[in-house]
C-alpha cells in the first residue's frame, strides 16, 4: 500500500472508532470518510461494506480472543476458564452500541467480511465448551452456538442496562451449570 493510501487508512479506521463508539455500528459512513478527509470512494475502496470496515475494527480483539482461548485450554479448571473466556467475549461484543446485533447477523451470511472471523472465534468458544463439558461441569446438552447466542444476547442487553455484563454472566453461568 503507498504511503498515502496507508494513512488514509488509519485515518478511516481511527474515524471508524470514534463514531462506532459514539453512535453505534450504524453511524453513517458518510460522516466516517469526511471525519477522515476523505471520499466516501476511498473509503469503499478500502472498506466495500460495513462489515468489512466492522471486521477490520475488531480483528485484533478476536484474534486475542482465540489466543486466550488456546491459553485457558490448558486450564486445571475447566468451568472456570469457560466463565474467563465468556467474560472477555461478552465484553468485546459490547465495544459499540448495535454490535451484538450486527455479529449475530453475519453468522449465517457466507458473504460477510465478519462471517470468519466470527466463526474463528466461535471454534475457540466450543473447544472450551467441550472441555468444561467432558469435565461434567457444563451441561452436556448446550451447543457452543447456543452459548455464544447467550452471550452476545447478555452484551445487547448490557446496551439497555450499562455495567450488567457481570451480573447477566453470572446468571448465564449459574443457568449452565451441572
Amino acid at each position: 500500500m503507498r504511503a498515502d493510501a496507508r494513512r488514509n487508512y488509519e485515518r478511516l479506521l481511527q474515524e471508524a472508532e470514534t463514531a462506532f463508539r459514539e453512535r453505534g455500528t450504524d453511524a453513517s459512513l458518510e460522516d466516517i470518510a469526511r471525519n477522515a478527509g476523505v471520499g466516501i470512494g476511498t473509503l469503499y475502496r478500502h472498506f466495500p461494506t460495513r462489515d468489512a470496515l466492522l471486521e477490520a475494527l475488531l480483528h485484533d480483539r478476536f484474534m486475542a480472543l482465540g489466543e486466550l482461548s488456546t491459553k485457558l485450554l490448558d486450564s486445571d479448571e475447566p468451568r472456570a476458564a469457560l466463565i474467563t473466556w465468556l467474560g472477555e467475549f461478552a465484553r468485546s461484543s459490547n465495544r459499540y452500541e448495535g454490535l451484538p446485533a450486527s455479529v449475530v447477523a453475519t453468522l449465517n451470511n457466507e458473504e460477510s467480511r465478519l462471517y470468519a472471523s466470527c466463526h474463528a472465534m466461535g471454534d475457540a468458544g466450543a473447544r472450551l465448551l467441550a472441555k468444561a463439558q467432558e469435565a461434567g461441569e457444563v451441561r452436556a446438552d448446550l451447543t457452543a452456538s447456543e452459548l455464544l447466542l447467550l452471550v452476545a444476547s447478555l452484551s445487547w442487553a448490557n446496551e439497555h442496562s450499562p455495567n450488567s455484563i457481570d451480573r447477566f454472566l453470572n446468571l448465564l453461568v449459574e443457568g449452565i451449570a451441572t
